[in-house]
């Protein structure tokens, strides 16, 4: 449902799909691909925007073109996790450019952390000097991934 209370309908949701993966496709095709004429898409992607379903488009850049396709997925549980604690390890958090993405979890640890370096060499000096030295952490857990199976943006259901 959109933030206007409005369901997503079935051309909605094509529309979601189609710039899910092809986010740079044209007005014109979009509307072929989903069965609707050119204004309607346009006024659609506009209520889309305006509503906060798609908050932006952005470029998919391949890590290992950076040097940047090691990854490690990181278990952080915190000695403190009252409200400011977790505010002050969120803050910390954003500031630390390997960290691609960092989860507050429901669970037996308290964050999740996804870290993206060049080598193994690069992600011991992220965290001996960066995920370790963040506020309040009290243990950490490694996990390097082999291999990525599946590594998607969301994308409309149907």
């Amino acid at each position: 449902m959109a933030e206007s209370g409005r369901a997503l309908d079935r051309f909605d949701l094509a529309i979601l799909d189609v710039l899910g993966s092809e986010g740079r496709i044209s007005v014109t095709d979009l509307a072929g691909r989903v069965g609707l004429s050119k204004s309607p898409v346009q006024a659609r992607l506009k209520r889309l925007e305006d509503d906060g379903v798609i908050t932006g488009y952005r470029a998919l850049i391949d890590p290992v073109k950076l040097h940047r396709e090691h990854v490690a997925f990181v278990e952080v549980t915190l000695s403190d996790t009252r409200e400011t604690a977790l505010a002050a390890f969120n803050r910390a958090a954003r500031r630390i450019p390997e960290i691609e993405q960092c989860h507050l979890i429901a669970g037996r640890f308290d964050y999740l952390l996804k870290v993206r370096t060049a080598d193994m060499a690069s992600y011991r000096a992220v965290m001996a000097t960066g995920i370790s030295a963040l506020p309040h952490v009290s243990h950490t857990s490694t996990f390097v991934a082999m291999e990525a199976v599946k590594d998607a943006a969301w994308s409309a259901p149907g």
